[in-house]
């Protein structure tokens, strides 16, 4: 795989040390860093079976003439010229009733968007706070559901605020954008380059339509942009004007658009979800009203339940639905499971997949499959969630069983014996807690 160059790596690393030593610097001339030489680097990079754009082109018909397509896409760069083409709009299912919007960049709008993104990164990362998860190097979701349990465990905490931003991805204000990159970057070509990426627009069933305000999500160079406008809207106006001003404990929690608050005061919790309802509105953002609530947690509502009382509700955050419980030692705990909306759409995906494939030969399939539980596998195989990963393995041999039934009128007699002897052969991941937090410390 060819690498950046000496001078790409170690100018991107001179950036990123220079932003995280000067709070206030301004980067006036970074345009320079998009050269050949980093441009193939980015390239070998993507994801050579990703869907095409609006152009059809696919990595290795790109692939074919890269240096003839590098030279000119860095002639469009330093000249300015560089127009990027609309993304294509498709649609793949949220939920059992909605569905959520994809924007897919030509190869060549992707080669850029990554270098673009590469350089954003090393400027605004040094910025971002310890609260933000996502999309970040060293950090991940999972990172984020521990320091959450510390926080409920360890902390007074007595209310979460579990938030919804109402369809941020296309509600995002390009000009407040534009505001938040203007705070570190001072190249006006690269900032226009930017523009015409929000701006350049949107092409489904053949028809063109304009973007006045959103990122695309699918765009490789959203998942930074939304960091960096949610790093001013949410992450350091919480940290800056909101916590001073709370009397108890608060601690914000976000992986992208998906966020929590845990506070130790239920009034301050009211006063603050007014709070965020007004910031929102003040940046072009809205809560989701039917999705936003207030949750009782911690010790006190496991006190009050252990009483007599009512069971605290739960909340979902990232995939799990984290609930109050007992340990077996009888004292509180937060405990997670994998949420039912999310099981039962990885579910509902994998039968949709099934079909499609159970008339191919085994073989051809059963390597996707295992692909398919074990990325399921790593990422809700945490602890205390084994009963549900063990469950969602039960349902997936059962799908495959009624799906390798249908393949003919006669079906095979014994079909359950047949897949178990196959399984001895060609073995499927089992169930695995594959993030073990509650491990006692190596002796020593």
């Amino acid at each position: 795989m060819q690498r950046p160059s000496v001078s790409t790596t170690t100018e991107l690393a001179r950036i990123a040390a220079r932003a995280r030593r000067e709070p206030t610097a301004k980067f006036v001339n970074v345009m320079h860093l998009l050269s050949v030489e980093f441009l193939a680097a980015c390239f070998q990079e993507l994801h050579k079976k990703a869907a095409a754009g609006i152009d059809g082109a696919a990595w290795e018909a790109y692939a074919a003439e890269l240096p003839q397509h590098l030279a000119r896409v860095v002639e469009w760069l330093k000249q300015g010229q560089y127009w990027p083409q609309p993304v294509r709009r498709v649609y793949i299912p949220k939920d059992e009733k909605s569905v959520r919007p994809l924007g897919i960049p030509t190869i060549q709008d992707k080669l850029v968007q990554l270098a673009l993104a590469k350089m954003l990164a090393a400027i605004f990362e040094g910025d971002f706070l310890p609260v933000s998860f996502g999309y970040r190097p060293g950090r991940d979701a999972h990172q984020a559901l521990r320091t959450l349990e510390t926080c409920l465990m360890a902390c007074p905490m007595t209310t979460v605020i579990d938030a919804d931003i109402k369809g941020f991805f296309d509600s995002v204000d390009h000009a407040k954008l534009m505001i938040g990159l203007q705070q570190r970057v001072a190249d006006r070509t690269f900032l226009r380059l930017i523009v015409r990426f929000l701006k350049a627009g949107v092409m489904e069933e053949g028809r063109y339509q304009e973007t006045e305000q959103g990122t695309p999500q699918g765009g490789i160079l959203s998942p930074i942009l939304s960091n960096i406008f949610l790093h001013y809207v949410l992450d350091r106006w919480f940290t800056d004007q909101v916590q001073p001003r709370l009397a108890g404990e608060t601690a914000l929690f976000r992986y992208a658009d998906d966020f929590v608050i845990c506070t130790q005061n239920p009034e301050e919790a009211c006063w603050l979800l007014q709070a965020i309802r007004d910031r929102f509105t003040r940046c072009g953002l809205m809560v989701s009203e039917e999705k936003t609530r207030l949750v009782s947690v911690g010790r006190k509502a496991w006190a009050r339940w252990r009483a007599g009382g009512e069971r605290p509700e739960t909340f979902d955050f990232l995939g799990f639905t984290h609930f109050i419980g007992t340990s077996r030692k009888g004292t509180y705990k937060v405990g997670r499971v994998t949420s039912r909306k999310k099981f039962r759409n990885s579910l509902k995906a994998l039968k949709e997949w099934l079909k499609g494939v159970r008339n191919l030969p085994l073989r051809d399939w059963w390597s996707l499959l295992v692909a398919k539980l074990r990325g399921h596998f790593q990422y809700y195989g945490v602890s205390g969630n084994f009963p549900a990963i063990a469950r969602y393995y039960d349902r997936v041999l059962q799908l495959v069983v009624r799906a390798l039934a249908r393949r003919s009128q006669k079906p095979t007699p014994d079909m359950w014996g047949w897949l178990h002897r196959y399984l001895t052969r060609y073995p499927l991941p089992r169930p695995k807690i594959m993030h073990r937090w509650y491990d006692p410390p190596p002796v020593r």
